[in-house]
């Protein structure tokens, strides 16, 4: 306890499996989005692209003045959401999930990493999915604007983000107290283990995730090398198959890691899951074509007093389509997180 042994969710009939479950929502699910853009200046001369949207319709019509939209209550809680490798605020598991919050009286925050708001970040550096100074930075960010309840939410590799620095800010880290305005977090179709989920995706039946992570990170850095001549290895980088070999020519020494081996140790989530003092839930599908078994922690879910983990048998990687709901509807997963953010 508090390892949730039996889940509710069951998928429609027609998607019967782990990447049907992915995939078609992927591809097929529209959420028209009313976000309102704000950019803010980071301490290093970058910039992180902040998309807001909010519970009340006249709010959502402030775009002109989103300090005051922003300010409208110090009651309405805030969810802040970060999406998954290579994702943004459009893509259809965030963009439902804010449109189901918004619609029960949660405000919402997704931010880009950086080079994923859709322009390139002025850094040579992008992001990496063991980074939480970005995320600790938009939270506090949103405290100034003074929302005094915040849910903390992450998909994929923002699930990652959003664990470990939850553990990070406890004692046993060497971490600051986190701040109680933040009340609880949920994520959803995590990698806790970087380097089991990596092996994971260069399986046969995944290769096609794989493969279209690592062409698309690839091409941002041929973009990047186009205006800083001389700074990246790209013959190299551009032989790179997969996403290990990406990151271990590109992401690890960009980012002070000695290899690919010691950036996956050091970024793992399941490390600092222990650490965490707030409710949390961790939704992991057992069929989820991204995750390896070391993402299935069953024996520590039941000795954490704080975090709940529910491993539902379907679901696949942040699918969750609802049984009845069709593609179009409110997804499983959305229903999940207001219930648990919403319960004492």
């Amino acid at each position: 306890m508090p390892l949730i042994a039996s889940s509710s969710y069951v998928p429609p009939a027609r998607l019967w499996n782990g990447h049907l479950q992915t995939i078609i929502p992927s591809l097929f699910r529209k959420v028209p989005t009313a976000y309102v853009r704000e950019r803010i200046d980071t301490p290093d001369d970058d910039f992180l692209d902040l998309d807001w949207a909010f519970c009340s319709d006249e709010l959502r019509a402030m775009s002109d003045d989103l300090a005051d939209a922003n300010n409208h209550s110090s009651f309405t809680p805030l969810a802040i959401l970060s999406h998954g490798l290579e994702g943004s605020s459009t893509s259809p598991y965030l963009a439902g999930m804010v449109r189901h919050l918004t619609q029960n009286g949660i405000d919402c925050l997704a931010w880009h990493y950086r080079s994923c708001s859709g322009e390139m970040n002025r850094q040579e550096r992008f992001y990496h999915i063991g980074e939480t100074s970005d995320l600790h930075y938009v939270i506090n960010y949103a405290l100034q604007k003074g929302y005094q309840k915040i849910y903390l939410m992450g998909f994929s590799a923002g699930g990652n983000v959003t664990l470990k620095y939850l553990g990070e800010q406890g004692p046993s880290h060497g971490g600051e107290k986190i701040n109680p305005a933040i009340k609880k977090a949920v994520v959803f179709s995590v990698p806790v283990h970087l380097m089991g989920s990596a092996q994971r995706l260069e399986r046969w039946d995944s290769l096609v995730y794989n493969y279209r992570f690592n062409r698309t990170l690839k091409r941002k850095v041929m973009q990047k090398a186009a205006v800083m001549p001389g700074v990246f290895p790209t013959e190299a980088i551009t032989k790179a198959r997969n996403i290990r070999e990406f990151d271990n020519l590109f992401t690890a020494p960009m980012n002070g890691f000695r290899d690919v081996t010691d950036y996956y140790t050091r970024s793992s989530s399941l490390q600092f899951i222990p650490n965490i003092a707030i409710p949390t839930l961790i939704v992991n599908a057992k069929n989820d074509p991204f995750l390896s078994p070391e993402c299935f922690p069953d024996t520590l879910a039941r000795e954490l007093p704080k975090v709940w983990m529910e491993f539902p048998k379907q679901g696949g990687h942040c699918g969750f389509p609802s049984k009845s709901g069709g593609i179009q509807g409110t997804y499983w997963s959305e229903e999940r997180t207001l219930a648990f953010l919403t319960e004492r």
